[in-house]
């Protein structure tokens, strides 16, 4: 289908007449010049936009999600849950980064916005976008919600990009916000201690709206609960007070033989015996986290524990602990992230040797990733990610380096797809982490979906 795209609307000259793909990949030409340079928080020019087109997020019920590690897990069982109710809910979510393709950020009921409807925003809203000097997580964050409005969604889930306080998706009052954990990333724009960065997640909590915290520590929990109250959120609830886990078993349970989570957990709704498709004892947390939030919401939103089990087989999270035949892809780029995927991988116990390929930004904490990764693998392979953005490549040399100190096994193989190859050659599991650009450009020239499965 051809689709006119104003040559105006992508940086001047006549109108064009372009076919969707290669419209598409001129959006995304566009939308992507406005990742350069560094990060620019702030709202007034979220809200400046929104305001130019006509509010379309002021109407939206929705959920908000934040925290350092675990918001996708919770997004993506919040996604479960709500699509699994018997009024048959139409359900967005808006989340970040992708891994292969930018219409994974967008999407509803589980499929993607089309090419098309992102030529047309931005043909229709680049004018905007310009005049406002947006920044590209703004526009897309305003294209999400525009679609969403546009598409009347029953309710949508809304993953904080970068902190919280001056995100651009803070501009949602939402019907629960909820952060699943604070750890210590993006220093250079959250602050250095996780007290800081807990002060900066817990901006999205508004005044007369329900906080809930699914921070395990309690010193940070509390923290957070404090800062709930002083923005005036009610009620202000702490999962680790009102559910109990037990019985975490990664794998399921001996019987079924199948991956994922199982557990038992218990609330205010009674108890129940749950399974998750996503892997880690930590996935216990985020699953009560975000019966946690629906329940704040009330009715109706709320189910019962025993009404959750049949929704949660349907959850679904591209590049965490994401099995494709030998091949497992997570996108753990911190060194909190690497202790929970080194964990799961001691508990599921892929068949050996587990090779992973690791490229980490430049501007992680790679050491910290590699002390709790490599004790857990036979060999890392050291590479570049393609798509890394210029500027962040960390030194594959530097990190081997690093690594022989410490007596663990390393190889540099700079280009990406004889890394790749060689991964595959040496492991019966290949471990692909560090980034989303590492797991991405991995699947990508692997042609997996991320949305498969």
């Amino acid at each position: 289908m051809d689709v006119a795209l104003s040559a105006t609307a992508l940086g001047g000259g006549a109108p064009v007449a372009l076919t969707a793909s290669s419209a598409y990949r001129e959006a995304l030409d566009y939308l992507f010049v406005r990742t350069t340079g560094k990060w620019r928080l702030g709202l007034e020019r979220m809200e400046r936009l929104l305001d130019a087109i006509g509010r379309p997020h002021a109407d939206l019920r929705a959920f908000h999600v934040g925290g350092t590690n675990g918001k996708g897990s919770v997004c993506a069982t919040l996604d479960a849950l709500l699509r699994g109710r018997p009024e048959g809910w139409h359900v967005g979510v808006y989340s970040s980064p992708h891994l292969v393709d930018f219409r994974e950020r967008i999407r509803i009921d589980g499929v993607p916005i089309t090419e098309e409807a992102v030529v047309d925003w931005i043909a229709r809203r680049a004018e905007l976008v310009e005049r406002g000097h947006a920044t590209f997580f703004e526009a897309t964050t305003a294209m999400a919600f525009e679609w969403f409005a546009e598409a009347g969604v029953d309710v949508a889930i809304i993953e904080v990009g970068l902190g919280g306080r001056l995100d651009a998706t803070n501009v949602v009052r939402p019907l629960a916000a909820g952060i699943a954990s604070i750890g210590i990333d993006h220093v250079e724009y959250l602050g250095h201690t996780r007290e800081a960065i807990a002060a900066e997640k817990a901006g999205i909590f508004k005044a007369g709206r329900s906080a809930v915290i699914g921070e395990r520590d309690h010193t940070i929990a509390m923290l957070l609960a404090r800062l709930a109250h002083d923005a005036g959120a009610s009620p202000v609830r702490l999962v680790t007070e009102e559910y109990v886990t037990s019985d975490v078993r990664v794998g399921g349970s001996p019987s079924d033989g199948r991956g994922g989570t199982s557990f038992t957990l218990t609330g205010s709704t009674g108890t129940a015996r749950l399974w998750t498709p996503l892997a880690g004892t930590h996935q216990a947390a985020n699953t009560a986290l975000a019966l946690a939030m629906l329940d704040s919401a009330g009715a109706p939103y709320a189910l019962p524990l025993g009404d959750a089990a049949a929704a949660l087989e349907r959850v679904r999270l591209p590049g965490r602990f994401q099995r494709h035949g030998r091949y497992i892809f997570d996108v753990a780029h911190n060194p909190d992230g690497a202790a929970v995927l080194a964990e799961t991988l001691r508990a599921v116990r892929p068949p050996g040797p587990v090779v992973a390929l690791l490229t980490v930004l430049a501007d992680k904490d790679w050491r910290g990733i590699i002390d709790r990764l490599a004790p857990e693998v036979s060999h890392l392979v050291l590479t570049t990610a393609p798509t890394a953005p210029a500027g962040r490549e960390w030194d594959p040399a530097t990190a081997a380096h690093y690594v022989a100190e410490r007596g663990w096994s390393a190889d540099v193989v700079l280009d990406f797809d004889a890394a790749l190859a060689r991964a595959a050659a040496e492991g019966a599991t290949v471990l692909i982490t560090g980034s989303f650009h590492t797991v991405g450009d991995a699947m990508a020239r692997l042609q997996l979906s991320p949305l498969a499965g």
